[in-house]
């Protein structure tokens, strides 16, 4: 059984879809249709701009996505048992499987960056990579701080991604040096993605989802709120929404895959990362490319 993952932020490069663009004529009308629907050249941004131009949350989220999304569509052999996408990467997902219309997810995902931009602008935070102590230890550690920490991104046993307050994620990593983490460092992200600080973005892309057509998916998506198998469109909706603030549950997402019967995982869009984590997480799964 097969299973697309999509990536999310943090997986893009200068150069991502260049030869796409160049060697598919289907990918070509679908970077120029997302050019008129963004109103400005993101193509130019991503095939030539430079790191930092890239890295703004308002390009990333819209260029990665359009990358995983005509990947998907431009590939012969696309034939997904289930779908699953780290943050950003459900949006990319949920197009795959014909959820969502190539247009609504691309206008979704613009309206979720700059969302997240702005309240990234409104309350200054971070995040931090935390390798080497068990889940339960990061946990507990961020609980007990008088700052907001979170955990973020559940990435695979021994990785997770913890995201507060400049000053709560400081202090966080000394107690999680302390308690003996291998590393406990800050990342260079725009804010505190999937963290209570991320409410007013939760709340305009609230609006944005209801207003959206969402169709039943072509096969089930594993939904990172809660790692479990989702075909109700109206579910679906309410879990994208709820992601904002929660964490992305991907270990469990892969162990839940797993459990359905998936043996290959295919990574569809920019990088590697996913086939990484999946191997981390269970060593005897078949990991490939799209």
């Amino acid at each position: 059984m097969k299973a697309y993952m999509f990536p999310g932020q943090g997986a893009q490069f200068v150069g991502m879809g260049r030869e796409l663009y160049k060697t598919s004529s289907k990918a070509k009308k679908l970077f120029d249709q997302a050019n008129d629907i963004l109103g400005f050249s993101i193509t130019d941004t991503m095939f030539e701009g430079t790191v930092e131009d890239l890295k703004q949350t308002k390009v990333t989220q819209p260029a990665v996505f359009l990358h995983s999304v005509i990947v998907a569509l431009t590939s012969e052999n696309f034939s997904p048992d289930l779908v699953a996408g780290h943050s950003l990467g459900e949006f990319s997902a949920l197009v795959a499987n014909k959820a969502l219309s190539f247009e609504d997810g691309l206008k979704l995902v613009s309206q979720r960056a700059t969302a997240m931009q702005k309240a990234c602008e409104l309350n200054p935070s971070t995040m931090a990579a935390i390798l080497g102590l068990e889940d339960e230890v990061v946990e507990k550690i961020c609980a007990e701080i008088d700052e907001v920490v979170v955990p973020a991104n559940y990435n695979c046993p021994g990785q997770l991604v913890i995201s507060g307050s400049i000053e709560g994620i400081d202090k966080a990593c000394e107690k999680l040096k302390e308690a003996g983490a291998k590393r406990a460092m800050v990342l260079a992200v725009g804010g505190a993605f999937h963290s209570p600080l991320m409410e007013p973005a939760r709340e305009e892309l609230a609006v944005a989802i209801a207003n959206t057509q969402f169709s039943k998916p072509s096969c089930p998506i594993i939904q990172n709120v809660d790692a479990e198998s989702y075909e109700d469109p109206e579910k679906i909706k309410a879990n994208l929404i709820a992601q904002l603030t929660s964490p992305v549950r991907w270990t469990q997402s892969v162990q839940k895959m797993i459990s359905l019967g998936a043996d290959k995982f295919i990574e569809c869009g920019p990088g590697k990362v996913l086939q990484g984590l999946a191997k981390k997480i269970d060593r005897s799964v078949e990991v490939a490319s799209a």
